[in-house]
């Protein structure tokens, strides 16, 4: 017998308007690609990655950019922007966060609230443009059954007197390119799941939708690259079963390049690490760069920041350096 449970009444939340908001990260103080002085960056390994990214995009095939929304707010927008227009990136891959973060540049010029003084109050998060508009979205997106990320760059282009900076929202830019831009949702993580009118079931469904076509393009990896920035659950947990998924169907994927950015420090990341080692359970080291090539193919973890690490790639890729 199933008792009755009591649930939350979302409809009383109070939000607020972004306006006046400080934000930590704004249009001004991201990075450039036409004005930079990049700090080089130097690795064998990092070489040789280089290369097979060049020979994927030779042949056809992908190149997944998978990223933690850290990578937004370090400002590295308008660099994944560049290489996803010179045709180095195929595909990106986010979080919720991600999705937000990219979303209020576009509309507001800036995101990445002050956390530790708004928590104390509950207006943490409580912000009425971002909830709202991206939930209207979404909700849209779901009846169309279209996934989150193309959801959300076709509300941006419905609706261009809200977001005057669509030019550096990545995936605005990459709906534009024809590129998939998957969002991979977990439910109650994000700031726009607080909002009054959240629909968790469009979310649900968009973002299922978005998983289908990840799992599309990992079905083509044989000769191709993944490539993650940052995330440390959602990129690594997707890609794995994305991978499950092609092999179950017959889908030749073996012969594949992985990466993983991060600050975390592996000594011998291709050693057998015991499960009493804290290292077992960092998730990108087992799901990207180790189970995947198992056999065939070779995977790196690099350590480093990604005001570095991006910068490189798409100077490195593009002969800019």
């Amino acid at each position: 017998m199933v008792r009755d449970m009591n649930h939350i009444d979302f409809s009383k939340i109070k939000t607020y308007s972004v306006t006046g908001r400080k934000n930590l990260v704004t249009l001004e103080n991201i990075a450039d690609p036409t004005r930079d002085n990049i700090r080089l960056w130097y690795d064998p390994d990092f070489d040789e990655l280089l290369l097979r990214i060049e020979a994927a995009r030779k042949n056809a095939c992908p190149v997944i950019f998978s990223m933690g929304a850290h990578v937004i707010k370090s400002g590295m927008s308008r660099y994944l922007i560049n290489l996803m227009r010179e045709g180095f990136v195929t595909h990106v891959s986010s979080n919720g966060a991600g999705s937000i973060h990219d979303f209020e540049l576009c509309y507001l010029g800036g995101t990445s609230e002050d956390v530790p003084t708004a928590i104390e109050d509950g207006s943490f998060g409580m912000w009425e443009e971002t909830g709202r508009w991206m939930n209207e979205a979404i909700i849209l997106g779901a009846a169309d059954n279209i996934g989150f990320g193309a959801a959300l760059a076709r509300y941006i282009e419905a609706n261009p007197e809200r977001f005057p900076n669509k030019d550096d929202c990545v995936l605005y830019n990459a709906y534009k390119l024809g590129i998939p831009a998957t969002y991979h949702i977990a439910l109650g993580t994000d700031i726009i799941h607080q909002h009054p009118i959240v629909d968790f079931a469009a979310i649900g469904k968009t973002s299922g939708e978005d998983f289908k076509l990840l799992c599309e393009s990992v079905s083509q990896l044989d000769g191709g690259v993944f490539l993650n920035f940052g995330s440390g659950v959602i990129g690594p947990e997707v890609f794995l079963k994305a991978l499950s998924i092609s092999r179950n169907l017959g889908y030749r994927t073996f012969n594949i390049t992985t990466a993983n950015f991060d600050l975390r420090e592996m000594e011998d990341y291709r050693a057998t690490i015991s499960a009493d080692d804290p290292d077992y359970y960092y998730r990108p080291w087992k799901n990207i760069v180790n189970r995947p090539t198992n056999m065939g193919g070779k995977g790196w973890h690099f350590t480093v920041d990604h005001k570095i690490s991006i910068p490189n790639l798409y100077a490195r890729l593009s002969n800019k350096k």
